[in-house]
């Protein structure tokens, strides 16, 4: 009775040990980035003709939660299901990256209203907060003796983009 009753306890262990192998590795046995994860990563950002806009390569890898918010949701998207060491071209449309130009992100301000107005600078990058009291980033579009417009779209608004990216740990 003790020898089956043994026999039963390794059956069990053994079961237990398989389907847990199952549930924490991918095919090959190693773990596939999944939503929740977090993630280091090296990334080259392309535009449609393959001009540069971003890269982490011969810098430190970019870090984040997938799924968080923290990068654009095409980006989320393209990592899930790599595995370390795995590297991998994907493309991100407009509406999965920064989306459309939004006239409402542009606003025109009375310099005499505004402190320090007197000394922006187009290009210059200012933070601006919105009506619904976010702070954002915004660039210095215009600058006259009546009106300074800033502009708070992002920089990659609009456009489609494409992303090289090596997994490079799961945290």
């Amino acid at each position: 009775m003790k020898e089956r009753h043994a026999y039963g306890i390794l059956l069990l262990i053994a079961c237990v040990l398989a389907f847990g192998a199952g549930c924490t590795a991918s095919e090959g046995g190693q773990a596939q980035v999944k939503s929740g994860d977090q993630v280091l990563v090296h990334y080259t950002g392309t535009f449609e003709n393959g001009t540069v806009f971003d890269s982490s390569i011969g810098g430190e890898p970019l870090g984040f939660t997938v799924g968080s918010g923290r990068v654009v949701p095409g980006f989320d998207a393209g990592v899930v299901g790599m595995r370390v060491g795995e590297e991998k071209t994907f493309h991100v449309p407009v509406d999965q990256a920064y989306g459309q130009y939004r006239e409402d992100l542009v606003f025109v301000l009375d310099p005499a209203g505004t402190a320090g107005a007197e000394n922006l600078t187009v290009g210059e990058p200012v933070g601006i907060t919105l009506p619904n009291g976010q702070m954002v980033p915004g660039t210095v579009t215009n600058v006259s003796p009546g009106a300074v417009t800033i502009d708070a779209n992002h920089r990659l608004v609009g456009e489609n983009l494409t992303f090289t990216v090596s997994l490079v740990a799961i945290v």
